[in-house]
C-alpha cells in the first residue's frame, strides 16, 4: 500500500507532503482551464480553489472503488475551480438564453434530418444570419465554462431521478458516460478533432488553430458549436 492508499488507511493524513506532490497536477488543470476564460478570472484563485480540492479529495478518497487518486483527484480539483468560477459567472442571460436555443435548434434539425445539422441550418431555423450565429457561438467560449465538464454537471433529473452530488456520482454511472462518450464520437469530424485535442491532448485553443489552420477564433466557434451539438444529442439525459 503507497501514498495516499496508506494514509487514508492509517487516518495519518500528511498534507504538506499532498500539497507538494500533487501541486503541479493543480496548476496544470488551473492553466489549462486560465485558457478559455477571461482575464479577470486570476489564474491565483483557480489554484486557490484546486487545492481545496485537493484536500477534500484526499479525506474523502477510498482507494477499494478502483480508480486512482490521481484521476480522483483531478475530478475533485477541476470540480471545486468550476465552483468558484460559478460563484462569479460574467454571461449575460442572453448568451445563457442564446445557447440554449442553439441547442434546441440542433436538435429539431437533426430530428428532422437524421445527419448533422448544418451551422447554415442552424442560423436559419432561428432566423439568424450566418454571421451572427457565429458571433453567438464566440461569445459562448467563456459562458460557465462551456464545456464537457459543464455539460456533464447538467444531469440533474436523467434516467427520471436527481443525481446527488452533481459531476463526481454523475460521471460515475456507466451508462451516461457511455451515452457521452456515443455522442463525442459522433461528433462531425472538425468538431470531434477540437474536443479530442482540447480534452485529450490539453492543448489550448491557439494550438489547436494552428493544427487546423485556422484563427484562435473560428477554433472557439466550432468548440462552442460542439458543445451545443452535445447538449442537443444529450437532451433526454440532461432533462428530467
Amino acid at each position: 500500500m503507497k501514498g495516499i492508499a496508506a494514509y487514508v488507511a492509517t487516518k495519518t493524513l500528511d498534507f504538506d507532503r499532498i500539497v507538494e506532490q500533487y501541486a503541479p497536477l493543480v496548476k496544470r488543470i488551473a492553466y489549462h482551464l486560465k485558457g478559455r476564460l477571461p482575464a479577470s478570472v486570476l489564474l491565483d484563485d483557480l489554484v486557490q480553489a484546486g487545492m481545496v480540492g485537493l484536500l477534500e479529495a484526499a479525506r474523502q478518497y477510498d482507494a477499494s472503488q478502483g480508480a486512482s487518486f490521481e484521476t480522483y483527484a483531478g475530478i475533485r480539483i477541476r470540480g471545486a475551480m468550476l465552483d468558484e468560477i460559478r460563484r462569479y459567472d460574467w454571461t449575460p442571460r442572453s448568451v445563457h438564453r442564446k445557447a440554449r436555443e442553439i441547442a434546441e435548434a440542433m436538435y429539431r434539425i437533426e430530428r428532422r434530418t437524421g445527419r448533422d445539422a448544418r451551422d447554415t441550418e442552424v442560423a436559419q431555423e432561428l432566423g439568424m444570419s450566418l454571421e451572427d450565429y457565429h458571433s453567438a457561438l464566440q461569445d459562448m467560449i467563456g459562458c460557465r465554462l462551456f464545456s464537457v465538464e459543464e455539460l456533464a454537471e447538467q444531469g440533474e433529473g436523467w434516467d427520471g431521478g436527481e443525481v446527488a452530488g452533481g459531476l463526481i456520482e454523475l460521471l460515475a454511472q456507466e451508462r451516461f458516460k457511455e451515452a457521452l462518450a456515443d455522442a463525442i464520437a459522433s461528433l462531425p469530424e472538425r468538431e470531434r478533432l477540437v474536443v479530442s485535442l482540447y480534452y485529450e491532448e490539453e492543448m489550448n485553443l491557439k494550438e489547436i488553430g494552428q493544427v487546423l489552420g485556422v484563427g484562435e477564433s473560428r477554433v472557439c466557434q466550432i468548440h462552442s458549436q460542439a458543445m451545443l451539438r452535445l447538449r442537443a444529442r444529450m437532451r433526454d439525459w440532461l432533462s428530467g
